[in-house]
């Protein structure tokens, strides 16, 4: 898989573990990077006894930014924890730029892990916590001085470094694990939900983030459940189901092939209904929904790039007051089910 093909994405459709197809990736757009240059799944399985992590999966991802996306037991985090060794695979071959997870201190020199849990030293500050971790790895103190401040830095913390993590929110904990895991400078950045708790200003400015990591010829994995989150910033895209890879490839294909899918957004504002009424004037808003409380709206749509510049014109145009717009992307299940299977509700 590339990030530069422009040839359908593969899609497969879940049955059970032992009559499943081995999930491809479109190597044939690839031929100018070997083996060494990729991340790499051969015929991957993993087994919690007999509960299935994922099954039979194929994938050569390139550099830029690919997306694992899924609802919750999907098998994202089980991908990302074979792929940064903190998981052996029941069977099958993993190699990150040519290193074998199975080899730790190599693999440091490659990788940085983001996982989406809390795990602080009681007490400790923000530059604390990095610098701990890279001492542990053999820094010297310029060094490790040098780069902890850096990584700081580029994640807007550099302000708080020196207040305790445990009075961060949510968001500032995200960017102080996010620091960590960029800090010695990796070819690889595994990010498991790295976008939760983070306000509008700050989760762009991360994104934005990602791209420049992106752009300078790094490795960015990242996980989240939002389809249309992902879609904004992935260069390829693996959707995942129940442990399979239902689809995969570059963005745009896999997006292409639930075109037809609508995407559900809310937005939270004071005055719910002259939005809905201003919307459905277009023919890109398939449905809205005024919410419960009456402060919100639901709204589905086929066309979510145009929606969302409709959207600001109208804010602008009747002067609402918004709170939030948010995708409501829970039910990832009905789009999964949109793409493997047809009408007839025959997989294809």
């Amino acid at each position: 898989m590339t990030p530069t093909t422009k040839s359908s994405p593969t899609i497969q459709s879940p049955t059970t573990p032992a009559s499943h197809p081995a999930s491809t990736a479109s190597t044939a757009s690839i031929p100018s990077l070997s083996s060494e240059k990729m991340i790499v799944f051969e015929e991957v399985s993993k087994f919690y006894g007999e509960i299935l992590g994922v099954n039979r999966v194929n994938l050569q991802i390139a550099p830029g930014i690919t997306s694992l996306v899924g609802p919750n037991g999907s098998g994202k985090t089980t991908l990302m924890n074979l792929m940064t060794g903190l998981l052996k695979p029941t069977q099958g071959r993993i190699q990150v730029l040519g290193t074998s997870p199975d080899e730790p201190e190599a693999m440091f020199q490659k990788l940085g892990y983001c996982s989406q849990f809390d795990s602080f030293p009681r007490g400790a500050t923000a530059r604390e916590f990095i610098e701990f971790y890279l001492r542990v790895h053999g820094y010297t103190k310029y060094e490790t001085a040098e780069l902890t401040h850096q990584a700081l830095e580029r994640v807007s913390m550099l302000e708080a470094a020196d207040r305790k993590v445990s009075a961060f929110s949510k968001g500032m904990r995200q960017r102080v694990r996010l620091a960590q895991s960029i800090a010695h400078n990796p070819s690889v950045l595994v990010l498991d939900e790295p976008l939760n708790g983070l306000d509008p200003m700050a989760r762009a400015e991360i994104i934005r983030l990602f791209r420049q990591l992106a752009d300078a010829g790094m490795y960015l994995v990242i996980s989240s459940h939002i389809l249309h989150e992902v879609d904004m910033m992935s260069d390829s895209v693996v959707l995942l189901h129940n442990g399979y890879v239902v689809a995969e490839g570059e963005v745009h294909g896999v997006r292409d092939e639930i075109e037809e899918h609508p995407i559900q957004i809310l937005i939270r504002c004071d005055r719910p209904q002259i939005l809905a009424a201003r919307l459905f004037e277009h023919e890109f808003t398939v449905e809205a929904r005024i919410h419960n409380d009456r402060q919100g709206l639901f709204v589905k749509t086929r066309r979510p790039d145009d929606f969302y510049l409709l959207l600001n014109k109208v804010i602008t145009e009747q002067n609402l007051q918004i709170e939030s717009v948010a995708p409501v992307d829970d039910d990832l299940n009905a789009v999964y089910q949109y793409l493997i299977t047809s009408e007839g509700g025959q997989t294809r």
